[in-house]
């Protein structure tokens, strides 16, 4: 596996891609609206940021609302999503999503559960 990026929920996707891009000299590499959120990638490098904005409501609002703006998540590439879950299954992680689901960009996810994480929200890319 693979580090592939981190999630950052903010309250002003564009502001903070702009402070980054100049601080880091990391390019937008790409941008969508996704499900209840504006979503954009910087690319770092060997991985990327992904800034997380809410529109309505969802659960970066709400994460937003109870934890302040911040390191969301940790995303691990994988080139089996199916076998990384089982793995994680195995050693006795509770995960949020039981079967791959659509991501941003294209991608399948899946998440691990924090408390069984070291209260980090992992997520795992396919």
């Amino acid at each position: 596996m693979d580090f592939h990026h981190v999630g950052v929920a903010t309250r002003d996707a564009a502001d903070l891609a702009a402070l980054y891009a100049d601080l880091l000299d990391a390019p937008v590499v790409h941008e969508q609206r996704f499900q209840e959120m504006d979503v954009v990638f910087l690319d770092c490098g060997n991985s990327y940021l992904e800034l997380l904005e809410p529109l309505d409501g969802g659960t970066i609002a709400s994460y937003l609302d109870d934890h302040g703006p911040g390191m969301h998540h940790l995303a691990f590439e994988t080139a089996d999503l199916s076998a990384a879950l089982d793995r994680a299954r195995s050693a006795g992680v509770d995960l949020v999503d039981e079967e791959p689901r659509p991501g941003a960009w294209d991608h399948e996810v899946a998440f691990l559960h924090p408390a069984s994480t070291g209260g980090v929200l992992v997520e795992f890319v396919g």
